[in-house]
């Protein structure tokens, strides 16, 4: 991965699912200054410190092959409720908001990746010091 890579390396459970975490990897590294170490046993990627997202290999015994994402506040509700085939409340996370985002059968690459540069962009948001995220915004009229 980026700087601060732990190196790790953990090879998907299923061969059939080794395409996706690849994929998957070279999203996440070409966001730059991004980590990658096995958590909670999943590959997991980090960016300042925090989790961003997590791999989900049938994680504990699910159907599908996925990555589960930090999302911002109504992310989740809007994306599984437009297309729950392809989006879900992952375990443990989801009450956080967190969107999970399967990777089998046919993922559409291009918004996976959109999904994940904004998990990035939320969660590098967030390690930064209050005087550099700039000033807050009000509400829009």
């Amino acid at each position: 991965m980026g700087r601060g890579s732990t190196g790790a390396v953990h090879p998907a459970r299923d061969p059939l699912t080794r395409p996706a975490l690849a994929r998957l990897r070279a999203i996440c590294r070409d966001l730059g200054g991004t980590a990658e170490k096995v958590s909670h046993g999943e590959p997991t990627f980090w960016v300042g410190g925090k989790m961003f997202a997590q791999f989900d290999d049938h994680h504990h015994g699910a159907a599908h092959v996925g990555v589960w994402l930090a999302m911002p506040l109504g992310a989740q509700e809007a994306l599984v409720y437009a297309d729950p085939k392809r989006y879900f409340v992952p375990p443990y996370v989801g009450k956080r908001g967190w969107v999970g985002v399967r990777l089998d059968g046919r993922p559409r690459w291009k918004q996976v990746e959109k999904v994940v540069r904004e998990a990035y962009t939320l969660v590098a948001a967030r390690t930064r010091p209050p005087s550099e995220r700039g000033a807050p915004r009000g509400p829009r009229r």
